[in-house]
């Protein structure tokens, strides 16, 4: 494990290292210090140790192989994708198939609620369409009632505007006697 390590960090840093041994013999040293004290300190789960033990990959050694290698990888990961994208749309969890279902139910429930609205606005529509009617048909008999109580008084009045002429032809008769 700890090779790993040094090897990476040799790899990496190798030119650095040799220009400066002449300045600080120390740090090989160091390095190694730093190496035991990240080994110890790292838990065994921990997805940097993880990365330390993994194995250095072998490099391609043609640019070919290099470009075959990256096309075959890009393949699985979209082969991949295309099975997880397939999986999610045909084979849906559990869970999304509960909330799918509590999705329908919700739209269930509100397109329910919006019937029940527009069946009570229809309703209470309705209801202000017979009082209008009503309260029409009671003006209509009003007025009916008022129009007979005027011509029942014109009636009347006319009834004694003959009996006033009735009587006063009488006087004058009389008076002319």
């Amino acid at each position: 494990m700890v090779e790993i390590v040094i090897l990476r960090l040799s790899d990496r840093s190798t030119q650095p290292i040799t220009n400066n041994c002449m300045l600080n013999r120390s740090l090989p040293l160091k390095l190694w210090l730093l190496v035991i004290v990240l080994a110890k300190a790292l838990p065994m789960n921990s997805p940097a140790y993880g990365q330390i033990i993994q194995p250095i990959p072998q490099q391609p050694e043609s640019f070919q192989e290099r470009m075959r290698q990256q096309q075959e990888e890009r393949n699985q990961q979209t082969q991949e994708q295309f099975k997880d994208t397939w999986l999610r749309l045909n084979l849906p969890e559990p869970q999304l198939q509960q909330q799918q279902k509590i999705q329908q139910q919700e739209f269930t429930r509100q397109r329910q609620e919006l019937i029940r609205q527009q069946q009570l606005r229809l309703q209470q529509q309705e209801t202000r369409l017979q009082q209008q009617e009503f309260t029409r048909q009671q003006q209509m008999r009003i007025q009916d009632q008022q129009l007979r109580q005027d011509q029942q008084i014109r009636q009347q009045q006319e009834l004694r505007l003959q009996e006033q002429r009735q009587q006063q032809q009488l006087r004058q008769q009389k008076d002319n006697l």
